[in-house]
């Protein structure tokens, strides 16, 4: 089997550092962070279940959604495969070589989602774009780094802590959605969720797919009171 080849690093912008990359082998592609896998182009079932289980409800009208976290455009190009024409999606990514690489080599994997007219680009925390609105989004979904626990840099942990779901109950519209998606299961995070005030659902589904066997995700879906 042929071995990956480097096709671009950056530096992470944020008080913790280090670097992502972004690997090709043949028509496969793969991010990773210090030699670990955030994500790979076979394997983007999970990225599709987030977005359905978010937007169920929303498949008419105007609706407003926040995504945060770009990865590799599947679950924006799920979201809007949804949602109709006058939904408004925007989607705030920290990385600034990511939006790039999503408007270049992987820009094809998902179907060109960033071309989009419904799609706005946010450079910058998802985190702050929370904590700037109000009873503004019908869902937000939240697919940065693994999950609750961070790994790309601890910042991102404070977007699922007590004071960032806080932020998002008040972010959303009555009967909005929260939605996050985990590499693995977190208890300590279900109970947290529940406590912010969301009706919380935890689902597993598959890594690669519906119908298909090997490794799990989690996501919570919380509906706002």
């Amino acid at each position: 089997m042929n071995p990956f080849e480097l096709i671009d690093q950056a530096s992470v912008p944020t008080r913790s550092g280090g670097n992502i990359a972004l690997y090709r082998r043949g028509d496969e592609y793969t991010i990773r962070v210090a030699n670990c896998e955030l994500m790979s182009s076979r394997m983007h079932g999970s990225e599709d279940a987030l977005a359905e289980l978010a937007c169920q409800n929303l498949r008419h009208g105007k609706h407003k959604v926040l995504i945060g976290g770009l990865g590799m455009g599947f679950t924006l190009a799920k979201t809007l495969q949804l949602l109709d024409a006058k939904a408004e999606i925007t989607i705030a990514e920290l990385i600034p070589a990511v939006i790039q690489w999503n408007r270049s080599h992987l820009s094809a994997l998902a179907g060109h989602p960033l071309k989009d007219r419904r799609v706005r680009v946010h450079q910058g925390d998802v985190g702050a774009v929370i904590r700037s609105h109000q009873a503004t989004f019908d869902a937000i979904l939240l697919d940065v780094d693994n999950g609750p626990d961070g790994l790309t840099c601890k910042e991102n942990e404070q977007i699922y802590g007590a004071s960032g779901l806080k932020a998002a109950y008040q972010a959303l519209k009555r009967g909005g959605m929260l939605a996050v998606w985990s590499v693995a299961p977190d208890t300590t995070f279900t109970s947290r969720f529940k406590r912010a005030g969301f009706q919380v659902e935890e689902v597993q589904v598959s890594a690669r797919g519906k119908g298909t066997r090997g490794a799990k995700h989690t996501i919570w879906i919380g509906k706002k009171r």
